[in-house]
């Protein structure tokens, strides 16, 4: 089954978790920390310059954003965490809306796959360690992107790859994949992934 991407949309910016739509489509969920490039790789898949609005100031947005994929599935935009300058009040509305998202979803049982962005250039953070501890014990299927992989070499990349696969954190991601949003490596092969799961 194809998907056409030029039918695609911003169902919702969801704030509060009755906010959440209930339609019985399958759910693929993006997570990663503030500026990892997640609203720039989301219109990368979409071939769309600005479906997903990348903010100008990193930690700026707390809601969650479904894209509704040609009536199919739906990407989703968690909240970037991680970023320094955010207030107490706003960490703990990400931490709800967030945990709310796994735990309060009308629609739980359709999400299909997380994938869970890392910076290729720096590797996983404590937050993101965190993120796949949590990914990894609730027994949900994840995948790892590496984004921002243009900024690499072939031996940098390499590297990067050896890296991740050795590293503890992501011993349960099902893949690795490197990603640029600026080039298109890594989008095929991250459809692939997303369609799979999707039984489409």
């Amino acid at each position: 089954m194809k998907l056409n991407l030029n039918n695609a949309a911003l169902k919702i910016s969801a704030g509060l978790s009755r906010q959440f739509p209930k339609d019985a489509i399958p759910q693929i969920a993006f997570s990663g920390r503030s500026n990892v490039g997640k609203s720039s790789l989301i219109n990368s898949l979409l071939q769309r310059k600005s479906l997903a609005r990348v903010s100008s100031a990193p930690g700026k947005t707390i809601t969650i954003n479904f894209y509704d994929v040609d009536r199919k599935l739906f990407l989703v935009d968690l909240p970037g965490y991680g970023y320094a300058k955010r207030t107490q009040t706003d960490k703990q509305k990400w931490s709800s809306l967030t945990d709310g998202y796994f735990t309060d979803n009308p629609n739980s049982d359709l999400l299909r796959l997380v994938i869970q962005l890392v910076d290729s250039r720096v590797g996983p953070t404590a937050d993101d360690r965190d993120m796949l501890r949590y990914l990894r014990l609730a027994s949900i299927p994840h995948i790892v992107v590496a984004t921002k992989c243009d900024k690499l070499n072939a031996t940098e990349k390499k590297k990067c790859v050896e890296t991740l696969c050795a590293d503890p954190d992501l011993c349960d991601a099902e893949c690795i994949i490197l990603y640029s949003s600026q080039t298109g490596a890594g989008r095929e092969e991250l459809w692939e992934e997303i369609l799979a799961h999707c039984n489409l």
